[in-house]
């Protein structure tokens, strides 16, 4: 050992701290931003909001099946899941439900006072013939026109089939979405064009995201409310289309 690295060594007894690597950019950001806009359960309340009285409404799996959780005083929802069940409650409490009373999402659900059973061709009859007010689903892209892709990126691991949502927004009334913005990765969800295989053309009348409630209409997205905190541009910014201004008041 030179006479050099002998100096550099700590000495055992020494009371100097050894010297810290520099930190990066990334461990000087907080691991945990500051949460923006609304949660989850948020958004499904906010969309519960907007369901006339007396509506029937498919919910689809993921956020929109939060919105069980919400009926506005003095209405009433019926929901209807695919395999078979009208009058679908909420999911019970851990321990407390039916192995063999599930929704479409194989989640344990709920029947309610007045709730009916029936086959799954029955079901789709109901969804096929126009039946069904409304259905929330969840999306993985909305284009500014109101398509929908909300079943696969196209990837080899993807989920091999749409399952029910295409029937559903071909044969419900009216389509919400109830989604993230952006992916995980800063992504916009809502886009000029999907990128991804479509579930229907055109079906989409409002999103609901955790910055802001909007519109599809002939002329693109156009806000209708903003959630707390948020204001138009940080929307706009991370929006993948023009986003259209509304003249009503769009604070939450």
């Amino acid at each position: 050992m030179n006479e050099r690295d002998e100096q550099s060594r700590p000495s055992k007894h020494s009371t100097q701290p050894a010297p810290q690597a520099k930190p990066t950019e990334r461990s000087e950001r907080s691991p945990h931003p500051p949460a923006v806009g609304r949660s989850r359960e948020e958004m499904a309340e906010r969309v519960a909001q907007d369901i006339p009285n007396g509506s029937y409404v498919n919910l689809g799996i993921g956020i929109p099946e939060l919105v069980t959780k919400f009926v506005p005083e003095g209405r009433t929802f019926i929901y209807h899941t695919e395999n078979g069940l009208l009058g679908m409650g909420p999911s019970p409490k851990p321990g407390a439900g039916d192995p063999e009373l599930i929704n479409a999402g194989k989640r344990q659900v709920t029947a309610l006072p007045g709730a009916a059973y029936f086959h799954h061709a029955d079901s789709f009859a109901m969804i096929r013939g126009g039946h069904i007010d409304l259905c929330v689903l969840g999306a993985l892209q909305v284009a500014q026109n109101g398509d929908l892709a909300n079943w696969s990126t196209g990837e080899p691991d993807a989920i091999p089939a749409v399952g029910g949502a295409m029937d559903l927004v071909a044969g419900v009334k009216s389509i919400y979405v109830i989604t993230q913005h952006c992916t995980k990765e800063g992504d916009a969800k809502l886009v000029e064009k999907c990128s991804y295989p479509l579930t229907g053309c055109a079906v989409v009348n409002r999103i609901y995201t955790d910055l802001a409630v909007i519109d599809v209409t002939p002329r693109g997205f156009r806000l209708v409310e903003l959630s707390p905190g948020v204001d138009f541009d940080y929307v706009q910014a991370r929006t993948g289309a023009p986003l259209l201004r509304t003249t009503e008041r769009v604070n939450a």
